[in-house]
């Protein structure tokens, strides 16, 4: 199972430890979620923070846009070295090209999903992707409650991407814990974003290596 603790919940205080105690950890990804108050409501953080990020591990960036015209800032997530990119499909009037224009600047392209967005609008792009990511919660903010309907969604971008033969990552985000974590692994997924599940815990290493186990 890959591991990808969301620096959302993370003390902003103190993120160059942060930061470092998950380079340490056995996470394999750093979760980056970017949010700009229109298309999530909320406002999070942007190319300061990715690149104070990027001083401090080496570990996958894996950035995650929330926000309203992706299009007009993708060269510039390349430039602050985010290695997979995330972009949402109910922001994207012109999908394909925002795939190409994302791996035209040699990063991974995803797509998320929110959760009221069915699996069949990625039936054209999906043989494009990298990456599928499935918004377990609504997104916007962190320690939400899980939907469980997401196990079901799931199950069904599972199946499909095996009978066309695709290797795509299907990530999920939000409200992950042990219990949901496992749920989602039976599923199919093979990625796991966590954030206040690791960041509140008393170990977030120990965590991190429970979810991996998975």
């Amino acid at each position: 199972m890959i591991v990808s603790p969301s620096i959302l919940s993370c003390d902003f205080g103190n993120i160059e430890k942060e930061t470092k105690m998950l380079h340490d950890s056995h996470a394999d990804w750093l979760h980056i979620d970017v949010m700009d108050g229109n298309f999530v409501p909320n406002i999070s953080f942007g190319f300061p923070i990715l690149k104070a990020v990027s001083k401090y591990t080496d570990k996958v960036l894996d950035v995650h846009l929330m926000i309203s015209n992706p299009d007009a800032y993708i060269d510039e997530f390349a430039k602050c070295g985010a290695q997979i990119l995330t972009v949402h499909f109910e922001t994207c009037t012109h999908l394909h090209r925002t795939i190409q224009q994302i791996k035209n600047k040699g990063m991974k392209a995803g797509v998320a999903l929110n959760p009221h967005t069915p699996i069949h609008v990625l039936d054209e792009i999906l043989p494009e992707l990298d990456l599928v990511l499935i918004m377990s919660v609504n997104p916007g903010f962190g320690g939400q409650k899980f939907i469980q309907a997401s196990v079901e969604k799931v199950q069904k971008i599972k199946s499909i991407i095996d009978n066309k033969g695709l290797d795509i990552i299907i990530e999920v985000d939000g409200g992950v814990n042990l219990e949901t974590g496992k749920q989602l692994a039976g599923a199919g997924a093979n990625a796991l974003v966590a954030g206040s599940f690791v960041f509140n815990s008393d170990s977030p290493s120990q965590t991190i290596d429970k979810l991996k186990q998975l």
